[in-house]
């Protein structure tokens, strides 16, 4: 079972439904996707319970965007903390948590739109700290560039503002 919560549905869910089935989880309503590999449940990250666990989970390019109230949620501070920590209670023992999000030399709120964190800022979260592995670091840079597998301090201090791509197993 896969789970995205709040990634774009027009980029990595239709990649995804193109060979599996994937469940789309998003505080937004959305009309229905008009393709059979794509079940859609309106849901609260900081309310988990009502969306169950999975052995694959991903949030690409939403974490930064909780505790903003940009997308009628609440306005919390720690909204990125809490909602990985979320995350991390979804995935099932050894499942994956892919995760996404602006990087850059230090954390910003840009106004109500989105963070930018820190790319050492996810492992500051305890749930991730005490109960996630780091299979693999992906880095788009400055330039746009994607650079696979490399370690997460290399883009300390040399990315203004890129994307970091965490790739977690949980533990046993």
């Amino acid at each position: 079972r896969h789970i995205d919560i709040g990634s774009r549905i027009d980029g990595f869910v239709a990649h995804v439904a193109s060979f599996r089935v994937i469940e789309i989880v998003d505080i937004r309503p959305v009309a229905q996707p008009c393709h059979d590999n794509i079940k859609f449940v309106q849901g609260n990250l900081m309310q988990p319970s009502t969306i169950g666990m999975a052995d694959s989970v991903s949030s690409l390019h939403a974490i930064e965007h909780f505790g903003l109230g940009r997308y009628s949620d609440p306005i919390d501070v720690n909204g990125h903390h809490k909602a990985l920590s979320n995350l991390v209670r979804m995935v099932e023992a050894k499942g994956m948590l892919y995760v996404s999000f602006p990087i850059g030399m230090k954390n910003e709120v840009h106004f109500n739109a989105h963070r930018v964190l820190h790319p050492l800022e996810i492992f500051e979260n305890k749930d991730i700290a005490d109960n996630m592995i780091l299979r693999r670091f992906d880095l788009v840079n400055d330039d746009g560039a994607l650079i696979h597998n490399v370690s997460v301090e290399s883009s300390v201090d040399k990315v203004r503002y890129g994307c970091g791509i965490y790739t977690f197993q949980k533990k046993a």
